[in-house]
């Protein structure tokens, strides 16, 4: 019961000093999430309360079911921006329509983590490469950012997800800006940074929320032309089944397809961060996908739209102290006290004050160091973050995430049909045989080929391997009698790359060239033997070092160390040199 319901192996546990820890990060969490779930809610394109509700649910049900004991779920920028552009061309933002897409997409989200997590399915995440998600991340914080300068400037733009298209009509309306909304936002921006600088655990979000309400009142600056969040309404979320629209489901299955994925990376990997600090718990990425799922499905019945666990709230709470899941049920209570009873005292909180939270919270998210680290070290991989976040930038949200993860496997799978191919080499008075590119001083012998690939062998690369071993024959010339193939890299080979070489071995052969083959592990043996390679290469001819090899050709009567292959990380190390 404990694997599907990690709650119960901290709740039998509980001791008491741990509320100590448990009820302070709860309550700042809680007072963080009240201003971010509205303020994110607009970047979905809901209304404020939609914010709270999706900052309610979730989290009680991710505190049973999740095993990061400082995870803290509900709404999140990245996902917010995400629902926004997916929505924003099915149905008009804020609409009734809309909210309903919302919450189906929650549920649609939610059920496709449920079953990944179920197969076990995790490991998907991982074509989610560094390059790939830092390029996306960026870019999406940039269009969050610049989607929110028509709360800052106090005039209607566009909503769109094409940077250029929001900059070329901010231009244009440069004329209506608002100078008092303006001044509102900007004061927002400068006290959060501020604070974060000065007093990092102070929540900032939540003292710009006062000040914004209190100018706005003291002032009447709605009678100036400022914009406020208004009525929101008061209470629970009222219990439904989320109505499925069936036209609908083909334009929202790939929305919740990325948002479940992305969704996923975001709230994994921070959990993964977190317990590097904790030793009294392993986090499960499948049972993280259950309970995120879980999580998104059941708050999908009380009007949430979709949520994960957030990066800055998940570092608050875990500086806070929070040991276990009662630090997110006091959260919950947190946001559930505000929805019965405070939410009438954010009537009068300026739109401009949410848009500099927002703007603070996204453009933290763009990360600098990374591409010029990239730049200076992986040329290839710096490519794949400029080509992803240029594409999510003047393309789409889902374009650049998807073509990223495409060109990264592109990239992946080239690479492996030109893998590295060494030339080895003896080390004078000693047994080891090193890549005579990197060790000058390593010795060739005329009558001897030691080759080394470095990679697995398979239908894309098998070619090259036998172009490129056919090539090292020809420069060696007529004084070559042996070639020996170490093969302590090659971890597989199909049936496409077993006929490859066994047609080299046979061209090698009628050359009256020999063939051994070194330091195998077991599995690639037994692959070869499967194969017929078996059949062409002998149990004679197949050693566990290449010294053994070298050994056995001037020695024709030297008798092996084993009759049974090694990889040479698990020998019992016979010749200490080799290895």
């Amino acid at each position: 019961m404990t694997r599907y319901f990690p709650f119960l192996h901290w709740i039998k546990n509980y001791k008491k000093e741990q509320l100590s820890g448990d009820i302070p990060a709860g309550l700042t969490v809680g007072i963080m999430l009240i201003p971010q779930g509205m303020a994110y809610a607009m970047i979905a394109g809901l209304p404020p309360v939609y914010g709270l509700y999706a900052a309610l649910v979730p989290q009680i049900i991710y505190a049973f079911l999740g095993t990061s004991r400082q995870l803290a779920v509900g709404p999140v920028a990245m996902d917010s921006l995400l629902v926004a552009m997916g929505l924003s061309v099915i149905a008009q933002a804020g609409t009734e329509n809309y909210i309903l897409l919302a919450i189906t997409l929650a549920l649609m989200m939610g059920s496709i983590q449920l079953v990944m997590g179920l197969f076990k399915l995790g490991f998907l995440v991982n074509f989610l490469s560094k390059p790939v998600i830092s390029g996306f991340t960026s870019a999406a914080a940039l269009i969050i950012g610049l989607n929110q300068l028509k709360h800052l400037l106090g005039v209607e733009l566009i909503r769109s997800n094409q940077v250029h298209l929001l900059i070329y009509d901010a231009i244009l309306n440069l004329d209506k800006v608002h100078w008092i909304t303006v001044l509102i936002g900007l004061g927002g921006i400068v006290i959060i940074k501020l604070m974060k600088r000065h007093l990092p655990k102070f929540p900032a979000a939540l003292l710009v929320v006062v000040l914004g309400i209190s100018v706005v009142s003291i002032f009447s600056l709605t009678d100036f032309g400022m914009k406020i969040v208004g009525d929101i309404p008061k209470g629970f979320p009222v219990l439904s089944a989320p109505i499925l629209p069936l036209d609908n489901i083909g334009e929202l299955f790939p929305i919740a397809l990325t948002l479940s994925l992305i969704a996923f990376m975001e709230a994994i990997s921070v959990a993964k961060a977190v317990e590097q600090k904790h030793k009294d718990y392993k986090v499960d990425a499948n049972q993280e996908l259950i309970a995120l799922g879980a999580s998104n499905i059941v708050g999908s019945f009380f009007q949430s739209y979709p949520t994960t666990g957030g990066f800055s709230r998940t570092a608050v709470n875990e500086q806070a102290g929070a040991k276990t899941g009662i630090a997110a049920l006091v959260s919950a209570l947190v946001v559930g006290l505000t929805l019965m009873f405070l939410t009438p005292l954010f009537y009068n909180l300026p739109k401009a004050v949410l848009a500099s939270i927002i703007m603070v919270a996204v453009f933290g998210l763009i990360d600098f160091k990374y591409p010029l680290r990239l730049w200076k070290n992986r040329k290839e991989e710096f490519t794949l973050l400029i080509f992803t976040f240029l594409i999510t930038l003047t393309i789409g949200i889902k374009e650049g995430i998807i073509l990223g993860v495409l060109l990264s496997l592109l990239m992946l799978v080239y690479r492996t049909t030109k893998p590295h191919l060494a030339i080895l080499g003896n080390i004078p008075q000693t047994n080891l045989y090193k890549n005579i590119q990197r060790f000058p001083e390593a010795l060739q012998r005329d009558d001897i080929l030691i080759i080394r690939f470095d990679a697995q062998l398979y239908f894309a690369n098998s070619q090259y391997f036998k172009e490129a071993i056919e090539q090292e024959i020809k420069k060696k010339g007529e004084k070559l009698k042996l070639l020996i193939i170490s093969a302590e890299a090659i971890n597989y080979l199909d049936s496409s790359a077993n006929h490859t070489l066994s047609q080299l071995i046979e061209e090698i052969q009628k050359k009256n060239i020999s063939i051994y083959i070194s330091s195998a592990i077991g599995p690639v043996r037994d692959l070869l033997k499967k194969g017929g390679i078996g059949d062409q290469i002998t149990e004679e001819n197949m050693f566990n070092t290449v010294s053994e090899a070298i050994a056995k050709y001037d020695k024709p009567n030297y008798r092996k160390s084993g009759s049974r292959l090694f990889s040479i990380a698990n020998q019992t190390n016979v010749e200490k040199k080799v290895i």
